[in-house]
């Protein structure tokens, strides 16, 4: 990864193909009897209560799996996005509203870790997933389970319709050929958004608001999720949309395939990689039911459903990739990173900014 430093003055006084796939796992999530809260009469040493993203979504039989070879029923509590989660694991830091939690990425995992969410639990990781390991998380605290890159994504065949060569980094989105051509998620509302922004910090240092002051006097469209930005606006969505570069992820164009070809690409020169974790929570009433789960996540089984079930990359690099993403979702091998000690310490001040630079 690009590893960038960043030093910050102190201030003063995931076509209509992907949006079905995802409309269909997000159902998943809410219809299924696993995320009920149907065994809360349930002794607590009999279940294991998973706090968790909106999207989490495996295969039935192998969270029935789990539940056989466990001996534990599986409860699932949805918690809106991950920076929707970690503010409600923080703010029940004192009284934990299950055992443990999946879904805090890179992005948010250092102010968990600062505020005393998670309990130590050293698992045994796949070999070589290591490099996904939190840095400062010298108490194993935090599991990596899977990861994504958040990157632009262009739609080629309206491009080539329109004889204008796509962009390709992001100094060319404040060019003026594509003006009214992007649309992101904002950083305030949204976990991609929010990676896109520490992109840019990356990217331009302390020159980032200049970039996005260009970004957004050259038409860039601003809106609240990932969902309104790739499946509405967007021209590839199935939304009908008018806008042809949008924010979303390098796993994006598998799910854009007909005829064994992609309709999209990403570029990969924009991306900032995020990595979800599971851990144990502190105070957990099961907190050996939680340990399970943790390892759970980490089985081939698990490994290998994750393209398909959450649209993300296994951190286990010998599960095999379905076909498609082996073709067409393609990893940068230099995405940007910030130390997340830095985006605990500044994400506040950052969003501040943006914010003000955004709305001007």
């Amino acid at each position: 990864m690009r590893s960038v430093r960043v030093v910050v003055p102190v201030p003063g006084p995931v076509v209509g193909v992907l949006a079905g796939a995802l409309a269909a796992a997000l159902s998943l999530v809410g219809c299924s009897a696993v995320g009920q809260d149907g065994g809360s009469d349930q002794p607590a040493s009999d279940r294991v209560v998973l706090i968790t993203h909106d999207s989490f979504v495996l295969p039935k039989p192998l969270i029935k799996e789990f539940e056989q070879e466990s001996g534990y029923d599986l409860v699932v509590r949805g918690s809106g996005d991950a920076g929707v989660l970690t503010n409600k694991l923080v703010l029940t830091k004192d009284d934990p509203l299950g055992d443990v939690a999946f879904g805090v990425d890179n992005t948010f995992a250092s102010r968990a870790l600062d505020e005393g969410v998670f309990a130590p639990y050293d698992a045994d990781l796949p070999e070589g997933a290591d490099e996904y390991l939190l840095p400062g998380d010298d108490d194993h605290r935090l599991t990596p389970v899977d990861n994504g890159d958040v990157c632009v994504n262009v739609d080629d065949t309206w491009f080539a319709a329109h004889h204008l060569a796509p962009p390709k980094t992001l100094d060319d989105l404040v060019d003026p050929a594509y003006r009214d051509l992007f649309v992101t998620p904002g950083a305030a509302t949204s976990s991609p958004g929010m990676a896109f922004l520490l992109a840019t910090i990356a990217t331009y240092g302390d020159g980032w608001q200049d970039w996005w002051a260009e970004l957004m006097d050259n038409g860039a469209k601003l809106v609240d999720g990932w969902s309104q930005a790739y499946e509405v606006d967007f021209t590839q969505g199935g939304g009908k949309g008018d806008r042809p570069i949008v924010l979303s992820y390098d796993s994006s164009p598998a799910f854009t395939v007909a005829d064994g070809k992609t309709s999209t690409s990403a570029l990969l020169d924009t991306c900032f990689r995020q990595v979800e974790y599971a851990g144990v929570l502190a105070g957990a009433q099961n907190p050996d039911g939680a340990q399970a789960f943790v390892d759970f996540l980490l089985t081939p089984e698990v490994q290998a459903a994750l393209p398909d079930s959450m649209y993300v990359f296994p951190v286990d690099p010998s599960v095999a990739l379905p076909k498609q993403w082996a073709s067409f979702a393609q990893q940068p091998t230099d995405p940007y990173e910030v130390d997340p000690a830095q985006v605990s310490e500044h994400r506040d001040e950052w969003l501040r900014e943006w914010s003000d630079v955004t709305s001007r």
